[in-house]
């Protein structure tokens, strides 16, 4: 009874410190407090129940049977919407917290939202190599699900929050991109419904205009139901080189290289200060040094930003065995490295062992429950900006991030962008290699103001012919938007199918200016 009582006991003080400061006070100045006691074992248990729905909606072979059921009701809801005047935009139901971009969508307070509950795996087929999912789906789900009968896909982004609809209709990166390209370059097939309720299927060779469009346009053409996407044979373990670099040229010089070796399975750069990097490769495999295998992800571990650090800090180059999903998802328990900042002592030893099996907090959650002081002081006085440039411009780029907003650490990350139709594409007719440059934290330029820096670093991406991605805050004008993506032929669609009336253009959905 004596720790249930203590346990008591902290609680109702805590309550009474709540009441005497005010929420506001604590969710601000002291948000750990509040995370560590009610978002940390929410998350935990939100995490759980989607897991074991997961597993047991696959084992019973359930999702197939009711996904033919579920479009028919969002058929039914577009109709019904057509039926009554098609009076405002549509948008999906689901609610804007629980995604993963920091944005706050007002669009859902007043579009026609409907409802999509999709969040089902539907089918793996080996023999074809494609999995067949919903858009709901999470990349938790995929790697649990996939990694355990020896199977991954190609290009698997970190978080594990990240879903396939947002992977396609926003974009998706991770370190094999240098490979095979953003998460859209492995898709084979989408399956939408359109604004006047129809369903379609659409490939490479089949409704391909739509197919090329589908990706960035962020559900401003269709609802995605359903994607097939590229699966690869999978082994157990990642063998990853740590090397750390100094000097910009010396850096940039050794990522370019590294990330034109196709034998490289990983590419991966995290760069400290302007001059100070690690850069990562890695191969997978299945034989392993015992002495050299590190589970990065069991919740004891230190956060592995600050695990890649002690190499530059010692100055060495190491070689370790990572477990295929713990690599995957390396940064998801910090969330990269936000989490420093809501839990200043969140990767001390002790918080990891006592606690770190609850980490991380959900976005979403910290999302719903940020309030609006506390997401004004994050639009002004915090980044999360991912800018993909030309493989070329990168040296010329991480000075302007310098420059303009002075973040660290930065995320490198290369892709490989193919010459295809689309709002984004190389400006030749060959494919190219990009970066994508990763800043998320506090800046310490002097004098910041989110509006003016972010303008001035969206004018430099435009100007090598790189593109923002569309998650973050984006300050440009409509005119500046579309010299920086390529709208002809989202355009054209948009007017084939009949978009204009039931979906806002996608500046209108994404970018800052346009809901002011």
């Amino acid at each position: 009874m004596e720790p249930a009582v203590s346990l008591a006991v902290c609680a109702l003080l805590f309550l009474l410190w709540v009441r005497v400061k005010g929420l506001e006070f604590v969710l601000i100045h002291q948000r750990w407090v509040f995370v560590c006691l009610f978002l940390l074992p929410l998350s935990l248990i939100f995490d759980i129940y989607y897991y074991v729905r997961a597993w047991v909606v696959f084992k019973l072979s359930s999702a197939p049977r009711l996904h033919e059921q579920r479009v028919r009701d969002i058929q039914k809801q577009v109709r019904e919407w057509k039926e009554q005047g098609s009076k405002t935009f549509m948008c999906t139901g689901r609610p804007g917290w629980l995604t993963v971009s920091l944005r706050v969508g007002k669009y859902k307070k007043t579009h026609k939202n409907i409802m999509i509950n999709l969040m089902d795996i539907l089918e793996v087929d080996t023999k074809k190599q494609i999995v067949r999912v919903e858009p709901l789906v999470s990349m938790g789900q995929v790697t649990a699900l996939l990694n355990s009968i020896g199977w991954t896909l190609p290009v698997l982004p970190e978080l594990d929050d990240l879903t396939v609809g947002g992977l396609i209709m926003g974009t998706g990166i991770e370190s094999s991109s240098h490979k095979y390209g953003l998460f859209q370059h492995i898709c084979t097939a989408y399956e939408l419904i359109l604004a006047d309720g129809s369903f379609v299927r659409c490939t490479p060779s089949e409704n391909s205009d739509l197919f090329y469009a589908v990706p960035w346009s962020c559900g401003t053409l269709g609802f995605l139901v359903a994607a097939e996407i590229r699966i690869i044979p999978a082994k157990k373990y990642v063998k990853l080189r740590f090397e750390p670099v100094r000097g910009l040229e010396a850096i940039c010089e050794k990522f370019t290289q590294e990330s034109q070796r196709l034998e490289n399975h990983f590419v991966e750069g995290l760069l400290y200060s302007l001059d100070e990097a690690v850069i990562m490769t890695g191969v997978m495999t299945d034989d392993v040094e015992p002495s050299k295998l590190n589970s990065i992800g069991s919740y004891y571990k230190p956060w592995f930003f600050k695990h890649v650090e002690n190499y530059l800090k010692t100055n060495r180059e190491g070689l370790e065995y990572i477990p295929l999903r713990h690599y995957y998802h390396r940064h998801t328990r910090s969330i990269f490295w936000e989490l420093q900042d809501i839990i200043p002592f969140g990767n001390n030893p002790i918080f990891r062992y006592l606690f770190g099996w609850m980490v991380p907090p959900k976005i979403s959650l910290l999302k719903l429950t940020q309030g609006e002081t506390l997401r004004k002081l994050y639009e002004q006085h915090h980044v999360v900006q991912d800018m993909l440039v030309p493989m070329k411009c990168l040296s010329q780029a991480l000075h302007t991030f310098q420059n303009d907003i002075h973040v660290y650490p930065i995320w490198l990350c290369p892709f490989i962008l193919p010459s295809q139709p689309g709002l984004v594409h190389p400006k030749g007719d060959e494919a190219e290699l990009y970066v994508d440059i990763g800043a998320y934290g506090e800046p310490r330029v002097k004098h910041f103001e989110a509006r003016s820096c972010m303008r001035q670093l969206e004018k430099f991406v435009r100007s090598v012919h790189g593109f923002q991605m569309l998650y973050a805050d984006c300050y440009m004008n409509r005119e500046e938007f579309w010299e920086m993506f390529d709208g002809s032929l989202y355009h054209k669609l948009r007017k084939q199918l009949g978009c204009q009336d039931a979906f806002p253009e996608v500046y209108d959905k994404i970018c800052k200016a346009a809901r002011h």
